[in-house]
C-alpha cells in the first residue's frame, strides 16, 4: 500500500492544523449566532453554556414600526429651488434619526413637498416624533414697513406683558418679513462667551451664500432691529450697528445649558424649510412571524438542494463546498449582529445573492481541477492548477460585483443601502471561504494514498 512522504506527511499536519482552528472557530461562531440552539444541543450531553443573546437587527418590514408623513412649507421660496430644498430636509432629517441610532431609517421625498419618514422598532409615534420635530427652523427676518403702524392697542398688551400667543403671533407676522436668510446658509454654531460679561451665547457661521446674503441685509438695517426666529418663535431682535461681511451672528439671551442645547440642536441640521406632520401612524411587521418562519424555511430547504447538487456533480469537492458554505453562513450572520447590520427583505436578498457567489466560486474552482484531473496531473497538481487558473475568473466576478454594491451604497437610499451593504459583505467572506478556506481543506487530501481514489473526485 502507498505511503506518505515526509513533505506530503508536513502538508498534511499543517493543513490539519488549519482544519482544527477553523472547526473550534465555527463552533464559536454558531454558539453566538444562535446560542438557544446550542445550548439545546449540549443539554443532551449534560452541559449548557451562558452567552449574552444579542438579537438580530431587524428592520420596517420585519419588525414593524412608525410611518410619518411631513409637508414642508415652501412658500417661501422658488419653484426652482423647490427640489433643492426638499433634498436639505431630506438629508437632514436622515443624519438626525441615524444620530440617535434608528435602525435603517427610511426617508424619502414623495411629490413636491411631501416627505415620508419610516423608523423600524419605534413602536412609540410620539417618541419617532419628537427625534424629528426637534430640529430646529431657523430663519432671520427684518422690520416690516408697516412695523410702526401697530394698533395702540396690541401695542399696549406688548409693552404690558399682557399680550396672548395669538397677539405675539399677529406681532411678529406685521412686524418682520422674511430675508431669505435661513436654516441652509448655516455651517456651523458654536457656544462662545462675551469677552467683557462672560454671558455665553450662540456663535452662527454662515456658508459663502449666507455670509453675502446677510452683508446686505446688514446694509440695509443699519440702526434696526433684525429678528432671528427659532420654529417660528421670536428669539432675539438685535439692532444692526454696522455691516457684517464675515458671514458670522451671534445669538444671545441663554443660559449656558440653554446656549449649549441651542448649538446642539442647530449642529445636528437646521431645517432648510420648515415641516409640518401631516400623518402619523404604527404599522406591523409586513411579513410576521409566520411568513418569517416559512421564509427561512424556505431557505433552509434552497441549501439542501445546493448542498446535494455540490455532492452529487463534485463528489468529494462537493462536500468540502458544503462544509465551507457552513462556515461562510456562521461568518456572516455573526458579522451581521456585530456591526449590527439591519436585515430587511432586500438585505436578506443581498446575502442570498452573495451566498450564490460562494457556490459560484467553488463551482469554477472544481470544475478547472477537473479538466486538470483528466488531463493526467496528479491530485496535488491538479488542485494547484485549479485555483490558480480559477482564480483570475473568481476575482474578477467578486470584485465586479464589490463595485456594483459600492456605487448602490453611495448613491441610493437606505432601502437600497441595506441590499447593497450585506451583498458587499457576503462577497468578501465567499472570496476568502471559497480561495482559503476550500483550498486547505482540499489539500489535506493529496499525496500517494489519494492518487488510488481519483474517482473521489
Amino acid at each position: 500500500m502507498p505511503k506518505f512522504k515526509f513533505y506530503d506527511f508536513i502538508c498534511f499536519v499543517r493543513n490539519l492544523y488549519f482544519l482544527t482552528v477553523l472547526i473550534l472557530i465555527s463552533l464559536a461562531l454558531a454558539i453566538f449566532v444562535y446560542p438557544q440552539g446550542a445550548n439545546s444541543l449540549l443539554k443532551y450531553f449534560g452541559a449548557s453554556i451562558s452567552v449574552p443573546e444579542v438579537p438580530f437587527r431587524l428592520g420596517l418590514d420585519l419588525l414593524g414600526g412608525t410611518h410619518l408623513v411631513y409637508e414642508a412649507d415652501l412658500s417661501q421660496i422658488g419653484d426652482l429651488q423647490a427640489g433643492e430644498a426638499m433634498q436639505g430636509v431630506r438629508d437632514v432629517v436622515e443624519r438626525r434619526v441615524n444620530f440617535f441610532g434608528v435602525s435603517e431609517p427610511v426617508v424619502q421625498v414623495s411629490g413636491n413637498d411631501r416627505l415620508i419618514v419610516e423608523l423600524a422598532g419605534i413602536s412609540d409615534v410620539n417618541q419617532a416624533i419628537q427625534l424629528i420635530g426637534e430640529t430646529p427652523f431657523l430663519e432671520f427676518r427684518e422690520e416690516s414697513s408697516n412695523a410702526r403702524q401697530l394698533s395702540d392697542e396690541l401695542q399696549t398688551k406688548i409693552n404690558s406683558g399682557k399680550a396672548t400667543e395669538s397677539d405675539l403671533f399677529l406681532y411678529n407676522e406685521q412686524s418682520f418679513i422674511s430675508t431669505g436668510l435661513g436654516g441652509k446658509h448655516l455651517e456651523r454654531a458654536s457656544v462662545v462667551f462675551d469677552s467683557q460679561t462672560g454671558q455665553p451665547q450662540v456663535s452662527l457661521k454662515l456658508n459663502d451664500e449666507g455670509a453675502q446674503l446677510f452683508a446686505e441685509i446688514t446694509e440695509r438695517n443699519i440702526g434696526k432691529p433684525l429678528a432671528i426666529f427659532i420654529d417660528g418663535v421670536l428669539t432675539d431682535s438685535p439692532v444692526v450697528q454696522t455691516v457684517i461681511t464675515s458671514g458670522e451672528a451671534i445669538i444671545t439671551g441663554y443660559n449656558p445649558q440653554g446656549a449649549k442645547e441651542l448649538a446642539i440642536r442647530l449642529n445636528s441640521g437646521a431645517l432648510p424649510v420648515p415641516i409640518h406632520l401631516i400623518s402619523q401612524q404604527t404599522i406591523g411587521a409586513s411579513l410576521g412571524k409566520v411568513s418569517l418562519g416559512k421564509s427561512l424555511t424556505a431557505g433552509i430547504y434552497g441549501l439542501w438542494a445546493v448542498a446535494l447538487f455540490m455532492i452529487f456533480f463534485y463528489r468529494f469537492p462537493g462536500v468540502v463546498s458544503v462544509f465551507a458554505l457552513a462556515v461562510y453562513v456562521l461568518l456572516v450572520l455573526a458579522i451581521y449582529k456585530v456591526i449590527p447590520i439591519t436585515l430587511t427583505l432586500a438585505g436578506i436578498a443581498g446575502f442570498i445573492l452573495s451566498l450564490g457567489m460562494a457556490v459560484d466560486a467553488n463551482v469554477l474552482i472544481f470544475a478547472r481541477m477537473r479538466e486538470e484531473l483528466k488531463a493526467g496531473k496528479t491530485l496535488t497538481q491538479s488542485m494547484e492548477e485549479g485555483f490558480r487558473r480559477a482564480w483570475l475568473s473568481v476575482r474578477d466576478s467578486h470584485v465586479t460585483t464589490l463595485i456594483g454594491a459600492l456605487v448602490l451604497y453611495m448613491f441610493t437610499t437606505s432601502m437600497v443601502k441595506g441590499f447593497a451593504l450585506t451583498l458587499g459583505i457576503g462577497v468578501l467572506v465567499s472570496l476568502f471561504t471559497a480561495t482559503i478556506v476550500t483550498r486547505r481543506i482540499l489539500l489535506l487530501f493529496v499525496g500517494q494514498w489519494w492518487e488510488g481514489k481519483r474517482w473521489l473526485f
